[in-house]
């Protein structure tokens, strides 16, 4: 008898996508956002495609992230847009990338336009996903896209 509460069906999802995320080669993430809400929502983003096989560190601020950057060397950085007081993605990519980190470095932003995407880029992201389109298919789609990439 099929289960009424969805438990199986999410079961079965978050097995997929942690199977399809094995080959992402994320083993240690920051999600670099001061909203303790949408930092939870990336947590639980990561936690469906890998389960506890990834670490997961926050900091809410860009001094927190370079700290965590120099001292932990994460895989992965989800960075928000914009980070109060007055910080946004076009002067905190530049910080990321001084610090020595040469990997992937997702934006989420809820700001995502024909011209800031680009913007973004020539910043040192690596990939910019509009915040409400974050789920663990469309992260998934954009780690293969990110590490197909690097292995041309």
């Amino acid at each position: 008898m099929a289960s009424s509460s969805g438990g199986d069906f999410l079961s079965k999802k978050s097995r997929l996508m942690r199977d399809q995320s094995a080959t992402l080669r994320v083993f240690d993430a920051l999600v670099v956002d001061d909203e303790a809400r949408d930092s939870d929502r990336m947590l639980a983003t990561l936690r469906v495609m890998y389960g506890y096989d990834v670490t997961v560190r926050r900091a809410a601020t860009i001094t927190a992230a370079l700290a965590h950057i120099e001292t932990k060397h994460p895989d992965l950085i989800l960075l928000d847009d914009i980070l109060k007081p007055s910080d946004n993605g076009e002067t905190t990519l530049p910080r990321i990338r001084q610090a020595g980190f040469t990997g992937p470095v997702i934006v989420i932003s809820g700001q995502v336009t024909r011209t800031r995407r680009p913007i973004l880029i020539a910043a040192g992201a690596t990939d910019v996903i509009h915040k409400d389109d974050v789920d663990s298919v469309r992260l998934s789609e954009s780690l293969k896209l990110i590490f197909a990439a690097k292995d041309d």
